[in-house]
C-alpha cells in the first residue's frame, strides 16, 4: 500500500513539474501561432501546462501587449500559410492522440495536476496584485505612445508584410503544401495506409515464395607464404 502511495505521489510530482515547465512567455507565443495553438489539445500534459499558464495573469498581459504589435499578426499570417499548420491539424487523425486522452481520463494523477492551479493560493495572489504589475501599467500606457500608431501606419510598407503579400505568387509554397499532404508522416499512424511500402507483399503475392538474393561471398584472404 505504501509503495502504491509513493508511486502515485511521484507520478503526480512529475506531471505537475511538467505542467510548470514552460512559462507565460512560451504559452503566449504558442497560442499566437496558428500552427502551434492546437498542440496543447493533443497531449494531456501539455493541456495541463497551458491551462496552468493561462491562469497566470502574466500570460494575459503578454498576449495583450503582443496584440498591439502589427508584427504579431504578420507572423500569424506567415504561420497560417505554412504547411506546418497542415501537419499540426492532421495530428487529430492519429488514434494515438485519443489513446493518450483515454489513458489520462483514467489516471487520478492527471486530475490532481489539473486541479493544482486552482488550489494554489499564490495564483489568486497574483491576480490581486496584477493591477500593480509594471507590465499592466505599460499595457495601459501603450495607447498614449505615438510610436505604436506609427508602427501600424508603416506596417503595409514593412518588408515582412511585402513578402507576405507576394507569398501566394511563389510556386514553392504550393510545392511545400503538396509535399506535406503527400507525406505519410503528416498523418501519424494513418499515414501507413499511404505508404506504398506497406503494400509490398500485397502487390506481389509471390514475394513470399521467391528467395532473397544471396549476398556475395567475401573474397578469401591470400594464403600466408
Amino acid at each position: 500500500m505504501k509503495m502504491t502511495t509513493l508511486a502515485s505521489a511521484v507520478a503526480l510530482a512529475a506531471l505537475t513539474q511538467t505542467a510548470f515547465a514552460a512559462g507565460p512567455e512560451d504559452t503566449a507565443a504558442q497560442l499566437l501561432d496558428p500552427a502551434k495553438a492546437v498542440q496543447p489539445m493533443q497531449d494531456p500534459k501539455a493541456a495541463v501546462q497551458t491551462m496552468t499558464n493561462l491562469m497566470d495573469p502574466a500570460t494575459a498581459m503578454i498576449m495583450m501587449q503582443r496584440g498591439m504589435d502589427p508584427a504579431t499578426y504578420t507572423r500569424m499570417a506567415q504561420s497560417g500559410m505554412s504547411p506546418d499548420i497542415l501537419k499540426s491539424y492532421a495530428a487529430f487523425l492519429d488514434p494515438a492522440m485519443y489513446a493518450k486522452w483515454m489513458s489520462a481520463g483514467m489516471d487520478p494523477n492527471f486530475y490532481m495536476a489539473a486541479m493544482a492551479p486552482f488550489m494554489n493560493p499564490n495564483m489568486y495572489m497574483k491576480w490581486m496584485m496584477a493591477p500593480m504589475d509594471p507590465r499592466a501599467w505599460q499595457m495601459m500606457m501603450a495607447p498614449m505612445n505615438p510610436n505604436m500608431y506609427m508602427n501600424w501606419a508603416m506596417a503595409p510598407m514593412s518588408p515582412a508584410n511585402m513578402n507576405l503579400m507576394m507569398a501566394p505568387l511563389n510556386p514553392n509554397l504550393y510545392g511545400q503544401w503538396a509535399g506535406a499532404a503527400a507525406n505519410p508522416a503528416t498523418y501519424g499512424a494513418w499515414g501507413q495506409f499511404m505508404n506504398p511500402a506497406a503494400y509490398g507483399n500485397m502487390a506481389n503475392p509471390f514475394a513470399a515464395f521467391i528467395p532473397a538474393p544471396a549476398a556475395p561471398a567475401a573474397p578469401a584472404a591470400p594464403a600466408a607464404k
